[in-house]
């Protein structure tokens, strides 16, 4: 398994965790707080935090083509949410799971 951890700089990061939940939740089991997050992505499973200064997210898949497609619906669906902050892509590290 593959997984990559994302980062968005953000005064805003409690507000993006919420609106991409309540988005994904129409299709997907989603578990959110104000802080915290749990999205069933289809490639895999995602787990958002927020705090003060932004928002994180972590995506675990099988592969590499479905890790890049959780990252791509994660920034997808932030550029869209976020334009205001003219946002384009998380800060992406990708790592193997053991």
């Amino acid at each position: 398994m593959l997984s990559s951890t994302g980062r968005f700089e953000t005064p805003n990061g409690s507000k993006y965790l919420k609106q991409l939940c309540k988005h994904f939740e129409h299709k997907i089991e989603v578990r959110y707080d104000d802080h915290t997050g749990e999205c069933a992505l289809t490639p895999g499973p995602a787990t958002l935090n927020a705090d003060e200064t932004g928002l994180s997210v972590h995506v675990v898949a099988q592969d590499a083509e479905e890790l890049e497609v959780a990252k791509s619906v994660i920034d997808r669906h932030l550029e869209r949410f976020a334009f205001r902050e003219e946002f384009t892509s998380m800060d992406w590290r990708d790592a193997a799971v053991r």
